[in-house]
């Protein structure tokens, strides 16, 4: 019989608790009449009810309101929306369905980009060998600074200032190469932080072992230790993406880069509507919910995983 105040008594009784079938300490999980009662018929009545009600106050509220009319005319005008999504050259029109293409371009581009140089930076401080402090001091230099200055900032930094160097070769690219350098910049310093959560999450039992097995201190880190992270921390990584999507629309303030965002505002400022500013809300909705959920779904494997694991321990 496990003491109640020792530590093991309590791993032990948490243990036979998950054996039992029962939610883990600190979940929302509920079991016995609330939960069944939660899950039957009356539960799923009650959320369509409600949800109903919600739905129709905001109808009502949409539909209603003083200036309803002149908000559909502005925001939802179907034929100005239609306009704005396929574009019309002759009358100066750029396409924003076009321009989305150009934001999943610097999307991807600066993905790779980043999940590279932040894993660089995130290794970077983890090293201890004082050869190596000036590297790791410029690594955590560049966190801070980075993390700390407002993206369109850095975007204006870059876009503004690199041609301003007369550099060959920097101070000639394209606002599309600035774009995605500021974001990279940026996003390298959030990333490379996550990253360092999931190497620091890895048991140094872990590392202990493979360092006894005779691998070096860089082969236990490549082989041991950044696989684990990796896995950890990915749907964290995920929900970085889904705001890097976003964040592409920034670029368009550069100017020469005609984007979704860009578009829709060229588009409204000729049209005197906003209805374009719609288009590109619902095309950004298009990319970032199917990656919400899908983010969502890896969290829910990984809770899954880790209570079939806690179950298999008694």
């Amino acid at each position: 019989m496990p003491v109640r105040g020792s530590r093991e008594g309590a791993y032990l009784d948490e243990q036979t608790l998950l054996a039992a079938g029962a939610p883990p300490p600190g979940s929302f999980e509920g079991n016995g009449r609330g939960s069944h009662l939660l899950g039957g018929q009356r539960a799923a009545a009650v959320s369509t009810v409600s949800t109903v009600v919600f739905i129709g106050a905001v109808i009502a509220l949409f539909v209603f309101a003083p200036g309803a009319a002149a908000v559909r005319h502005t925001f939802f005008n179907p034929q100005q929306m239609k306009q704005a999504f396929l574009g019309d050259p002759s009358k100066g029109l750029y396409s924003v369905g076009k321009g989305l293409i150009l934001n999943i371009e610097m999307f991807l581009i600066a993905e790779v980009l980043i999940l590279f140089c932040a894993l660089v930076i995130a290794v970077l401080r983890q090293l201890r060998n004082p050869v190596l402090f000036p590297f790791r001091m410029l690594a955590v230099v560049y966190t801070d600074v980075f993390r700390g200055v407002p993206l369109i900032i850095v975007i204006y930094g870059i876009g503004f200032g690199a041609p301003a160097l007369y550099i060959r070769g920097i101070s000639t690219q394209s606002d599309f190469v600035y774009g995605i350098a500021a974001l990279v910049l940026s996003y390298s310093a959030y990333v490379a932080e996550v990253y360092r959560a999931g190497i620091n999450s890895v048991h140094q039992s872990q590392v202990a072992a493979a360092r006894s097995l005779g691998l070096s201190q860089w082969k236990s880190l490549r082989f041991v230790v950044l696989p684990q992270a990796v896995r950890t921390v990915i749907p964290p990584l995920l929900n970085d993406f889904i705001s890097l999507q976003k964040d592409t629309a920034l670029v368009s303030t550069l100017g020469a880069v005609i984007e979704a965002n860009r578009a829709a505002q060229i588009d409204s400022s000729t049209l005197f509507v906003y209805s374009s500013y719609t288009v590109a809300a619902l095309l950004f909705l298009c990319l970032t919910i199917p990656l919400a959920r899908f983010t969502d779904r890896l969290i829910a494997r990984d809770v899954s995983r880790r209570l079939a694991g806690g179950r298999a321990v008694r």
